[in-house]
């Protein structure tokens, strides 16, 4: 069971916004990086996204909450602390970061739908896991391809291990990346 839905949908809500940002961000910051496929991968993502926002805010806003004004998460913010900035590796590490948030979005919705006793929050839960693993696929494939396999390779892996340091100290709580113990 959920142990408080609203505060889990508000930072839902926020993620879902800031991962919409996110992927506007890449596609304006890096205008000479486009590949093949940059653009289309970028506007789709921005578009899932917002799309996710919506249904976020109208699940939230019809039990009675509303997004607050300013929201911080704690396990974005120690990923993003990887980016090794204004080096020619600050696009791969981006690529990385949000494809480790992906992905652990895509695990805990498949853990929220198995846990909670609201049909309707777990039906919904259930139809972002596939999504959300596509834009975790989508942000791996655009950094193989400016990255040769090893170097990729050998950083995801250093971002996997600096994950699981950042996971084993955050508190657990009603967030989408929290800690171990109950939403």
């Amino acid at each position: 069971m959920l142990a408080d839905p609203l505060s889990l949908l508000i930072d839902h809500a926020f993620l879902e916004k800031k991962a919409a940002t996110n992927a506007l961000e890449l596609l304006t910051r890096w205008p000479n990086e486009w590949l093949d496929g940059w653009v289309e991968a970028m506007t789709g993502v921005a578009r899932d996204e917002i799309g996710h926002l919506s249904q976020v805010v109208r699940l939230l806003s019809s039990r009675g909450g509303r997004m607050d004004r300013f929201h911080k998460n704690a396990y974005a913010n120690a990923l993003r602390e990887l980016v090794r900035k204004a080096t020619r590796q600050e696009l791969l590490d981006r690529l990385l970061v949000a494809a480790l948030i992906e992905l652990r979005s895509c695990e805990r919705f498949s853990v929220l739908a198995g846990a909670s006793t609201d049909t309707g929050l777990a039906a919904f839960y259930r139809t972002l896991f596939s999504s959300e693993l596509g834009h975790y696929r989508i942000f791996l494939h655009l950094a193989g391809k400016f990255t040769a396999r090893k170097e990729l390779d050998a950083r995801w892996k250093e971002m996997l291990a600096a994950e699981a340091e950042i996971l084993a100290v955050q508190a657990p709580g009603p967030r989408i990346h929290s800690g171990v113990g109950r939403f």
